[in-house]
């Protein structure tokens, strides 16, 4: 199942959750109405169905399922092609969304080149992504008049479907509702300072817009094997780079036992889980590659299918 936050054209202040169907957005609240089975328990955010556990995700499935078996029946506007909608951040407004650091070994030997590394990770390690920073797919990136060197770094994010404090590797995945897209853009020069300093990339990752994400989040009775996805990343259709999440050096049993030691992670929060190798300050000619207005950036998965685009414009 693919699950969306997102507006109608013609609504654009009515925020909604959705699921994807053969191209077109369910309105999940509209399509539990129709059924008018007596029950209603879906709710208005994304946030607030994932912190419903397993059965917010079944009553999910079981609205998609029957609305998608007779969608004439339903009130106008339940389901709206994917060309009527704006896709939103799927979880705008996520307690906590932690970025691990250094976690491809590809892109770890493009650090140590570029001096974005002052030392190696004994463990997980990274930096927090701020709300005011993400947007959905298909829309505009403004590149700040002061930065030059904006990076596209595609990025496997883990979301949590439940409670977790203290949990140990081998259940981490039972606390996992599904997967997206992050595109974390990075502004190369002021990281460069940022790592001179000891600071840990506040403003270089968390400019407005900064945050691609999306465009769903794909349930995990989808994905056979999060640890054999491939990631790509292509800029104006060239593909920039390909890599497989098996690269990665800190797994998510790995990630889970170590920031649940101390920190209370709730349905909703996000675990982004790096930038593989291949991102324009790991090149030769990265000032020829890095993203300039008018660049259309594609980050996705091969299989599930999932495409997350952005165009950056000017300020």
């Amino acid at each position: 199942m693919r699950l969306a936050t997102y507006t109608l054209h013609t609504d654009p202040k009515s925020i909604r959750i959705g699921a994807l169907h053969d191209g077109r957005m369910l309105d999940l609240i509209a399509g539990e109405r129709a059924l008018n089975d007596g029950r209603r328990i879906i709710p208005v955010s994304m946030k607030g169905l994932l912190a419903l556990g397993e059965p917010g995700l079944a009553r999910a499935r079981e609205v998609l399922e029957r609305a998608s078996k007779k969608p004439a029946q339903l009130p106008q506007g339940t389901f709206a092609a994917e060309s009527e909608i704006h896709y939103l951040p799927p979880i705008p407004d996520a307690d906590k969304f932690l970025c691990v650091g250094k976690n491809y070994r590809t892109h770890l030997e493009e650090l140590k080149r570029n001096d974005l590394i002052k030392e190696m990770p004994g463990e997980p390690t990274g930096f927090v992504k701020l709300n005011s920073c993400l947007t959905g797919h298909e829309t505009d990136v403004p590149r700040p008049a002061t930065v030059s060197r904006l990076d596209y770094e595609p990025e496997l994010v883990f979301v949590m479907g439940k409670r977790a404090y203290g949990v140990k590797g081998k259940d981490a995945f039972n606390y996992i509702a599904g997967i997206t897209i992050l595109n974390d853009l990075t502004c190369r020069d002021t990281q460069k300072r940022e790592v001179a300093s000891g600071s840990r990339f506040w403003t270089s990752k968390n400019a407005p817009s900064f945050g691609p994400l999306g465009p769903c989040i794909i349930t995990m009775d989808e994905i056979p094997d999060p640890y054999d996805l491939w990631v790509t990343c292509s800029v104006n259709g060239e593909q920039r780079m390909r890599v497989n999440t098996s690269d990665q050096i800190w797994k998510l049993p790995d990630i889970i036992e170590h920031f649940s030691r101390l920190l209370d992670l709730q349905p909703g929060d996000m675990f982004s889980t790096g930038a593989p190798g291949g991102v324009a300050v790991g090149k030769a000619n990265a000032e020829d590659l890095y993203l300039k207005p008018g660049d259309v950036i594609e980050c996705a998965f091969e299989k599930p299918a999932m495409v997350l685009r952005n165009r950056i414009v000017a300020p």
